[in-house]
Formats: structure tokens, C-alpha cells, sequence
């Protein structure tokens, strides 16, 4: 009698062709709404900082995938990915519920437009995030081209709860104390969180704090000026709307991966 099929073989064989089939490493979850997971790069995969990729699972007979930033930067061996947890989502359900040896699957193409090509040269960067949206910027904020492209970086990110920033501080901790990161990084980069629905030293609207101009006062730096400054939105539908108009208010103007200008919005998540 012929024996029974291993459970993972049993995965490799419904796996589509042109998809990678990774080994989740480990998992950090930080609330029951938001969990970081790593897991292991291909050999031959190979992405710009900033970009992201569809990752999924097996659901039954068929895959499920979702568009994910990496969140580790393009030099890291593994791939990280920072993910919000859906009780009902088709993948998130079943995606925070995975442990370190299990399968997840990756789709060999990964694109986007948070990449450092689709901006002009400038002298500042400001990142702006909600949630989730700080993914991309985790990915590029420990990447050193970053640096050598922009004098400074700021990072804004807003969440509802202060819980939900612990991620953005293990990045900043884990910069400043990276063997080589931490020397070229040095005092370029700012990080500036807000809440908006608990007391904090930053409270509000990351668009609030900007249209009051409390942003610019607490980091100390000027008002938007399109010759110097650059952005980067990640976030929210009505975030990614709403950031949009405040940088083409103060003269900034859209770019892409083929017409790079003075900022750039992810779109690949809106919907």
C-alpha cells in the first residue's frame, strides 16, 4: 500500500506555477489587530525598497493572496511583512494565525510606487503613515540609500491607540542599535508619532497637525517647500485623499515610477 502523502508535499503540489513557497521564521503579534511576521527570501527574489508583493495562503484547494509592503528593507536575507488582523478577512483570518514552519505563499513580481526612483532630488523626506502604513517606510527607512539621497527623514505615524505604535518604536530601537545601520543613520531620522484616540504628547490627524502647522513647530523644520521637501503617503483612503491635497496645496506635485516629481501615494491598497 502506497503511503499516505506528507501534509507539505501535499502543499507543494496545488502551489500555482510562477509563486514562491516560503517558511515563515516568526511571529510578533502586538495587539489582537496588528502582528509582524519574517519569513524566508528566495534566492532569486529581488525588490527596491518600498515596493510590495501579493503574499497568500492555501484556503482549502485554492490560494488567497492579498498585496503586502515588505517591510524589510532590499539588503535584508529574510522578508518581512506587517499585517492587520481581519476576524472575517478572506486572508488576514487565516494569516494571523500562522507560527514559525509554516508555508506562505509569494508571487514572484513585486512592484509599486513608494520607491526612492519615483521621486526628484530633494533635501528632505517626510514619510506620512497610518496603521499598517508604515510597512513600506519600514523598509526604507533602514535602507541606506534613503540616506544618501535626503539629509533628513522624518517618519510620521498615526494610529488610534498608543498600543499600535509599538512597531514604529522596535524600528527606530532596532536602527539605532544595528551594527551599521546606527552610524549612517546617525541624526537624520525623526520620528513622529500620533494617536487619535488617546491622550498622548501627539494627538491628532496627521492633515490636522500639518493645516495647524503644530507638525512643522514640534520637529522643528519649516512649512512645506516644494524645492526642498519630498513625501511619501501611506495609509488610509481618506488619509492617502486628504495628505494628497495638503502637499498640492504647498506646490508639490504627484510622481510615478516613470515621471518621478515631489511625491508619491501608494494605491495598490485603497479599495
Amino acid at each position: 500500500m502506497d503511503a499516505p502523502a506528507r501534509t507539505d508535499d501535499v502543499v507543494a503540489a496545488k502551489i500555482p506555477d510562477g509563486v514562491y513557497a516560503e517558511t515563515v521564521l516568526s511571529v510578533e503579534h502586538y495587539t489582537d489587530r496588528l502582528f509582524r511576521f519574517r519569513m524566508t527570501r528566495p534566492s532569486g527574489f529581488r525588490f527596491r525598497s518600498g515596493e510590495f508583493a501579493m503574499i497568500g495562503l492555501m484556503v482549502g484547494d485554492k490560494p488567497v493572496y492579498r498585496a503586502y509592503s515588505i517591510a524589510s528593507p532590499s539588503w535584508d536575507e529574510e522578508l518581512e511583512f506587517f499585517s492587520i488582523k481581519v476576524p472575517d478577512g478572506p486572508l488576514t483570518s487565516h494569516l494571523q494565525a500562522i507560527k514559525p514552519g509554516d508555508t506562505v505563499l509569494m508571487r514572484k513580481k513585486p512592484t509599486g510606487t513608494l520607491v526612492l526612483d519615483a521621486l526628484t532630488p530633494g533635501k528632505r523626506l517626510y514619510m506620512f503613515s497610518t496603521g499598517t502604513g508604515i510597512a513600506p517606510f519600514a523598509s526604507l527607512i533602514r535602507d541606506p540609500d534613503t540616506y544618501d539621497m535626503f539629509e533628513e527623514v522624518i517618519l510620521t505615524h498615526t494610529c488610534r491607540e498608543v498600543a499600535e505604535l509599538k512597531y514604529g518604536f522596535d524600528l527606530m530601537e532596532e536602527i539605532r542599535n544595528h551594527e551599521f545601520l546606527g552610524e549612517i543613520v546617525g541624526t537624520k531620522l525623526k520620528h513622529y508619532p500620533t494617536v487619535t484616540r488617546e491622550d498622548y504628547p501627539y494627538q491628532g490627524r496627521i492633515t490636522d497637525l500639518m493645516e495647524s502647522g503644530k507638525l512643522y513647530t514640534d520637529l522643528g523644520v519649516p512649512p512645506l517647500e516644494p524645492a526642498i521637501d519630498r513625501g511619501m503617503i501611506c495609509g488610509s483612503a481618506a488619509m492617502l485623499k486628504d495628505t494628497k491635497v495638503l502637499l498640492e496645496k504647498a506646490g508639490l506635485n504627484e510622481g510615478a515610477n516613470n515621471k518621478p516629481a515631489e511625491f508619491v501615494i501608494e494605491r495598490a491598497f485603497v479599495g
